[in-house]
């Protein structure tokens, strides 16, 4: 979802030309406090924000600012820009806010990976020493075993997710 944060007379239009150009829901906020509050409700791929508001409001744009979560802000002159160039940048801002996102998601899983690697293999090596402990109860044995073989099946798991 986009948020188009503008009073501009074209706001209707730019949006229906954002969203016919990124495939996404567009909503329309008047001014900078209707913004905040949008953004308060709900989550936004980007927010486009007029540059004639940036300039006129610092203190609601601070707030507005502090409320985008993951939303990519990107500042657009509505006044001189045309529908093309609108388009352009918040097409270029979403792909580069999504290829950003798949990035931090892989860092995430390989960091993921890693560790829980090393804990799988801690346990297999734990599960292990601990059998081959002579004179064990055959339940203890037992419960080892199946331990084990959960670890193991776990990491074939862990494998398979790479």
């Amino acid at each position: 979802m986009i948020l188009l944060v503008t009073p501009n007379l074209r706001a209707k239009e730019c949006a229906g030309a954002l969203r016919e150009a990124t495939g996404e829901e567009v909503i329309v906020a008047e001014d900078l406090r209707r913004a905040a509050e949008l953004l308060r409700k709900g989550s936004y791929e980007a927010v486009v924000l007029d540059q004639f508001l940036l300039e006129t409001d610092p203190d609601e744009t601070e707030i507005v600012m502090q409320h985008l979560g993951t939303a990519i802000p990107l500042q657009v002159n509505l006044a001189i820009s045309g529908m093309d160039r609108l388009v352009r940048e918040v097409r270029s801002g979403v792909q580069r806010r999504r290829r950003e996102e798949a990035a931090a998601r892989e860092a995430a899983t390989q960091a993921l990976h890693s560790e829980l690697n090393g804990t799988i293999t801690a346990l297999l090596l734990s599960c292990e020493m601990a059998l081959s402990t002579p004179g064990m109860p055959v339940a203890a044995v037992e419960k080892l075993e199946s331990a084990h073989k959960l670890v193991q099946g776990l990491r074939a798991q862990l494998g398979a997710a790479k």
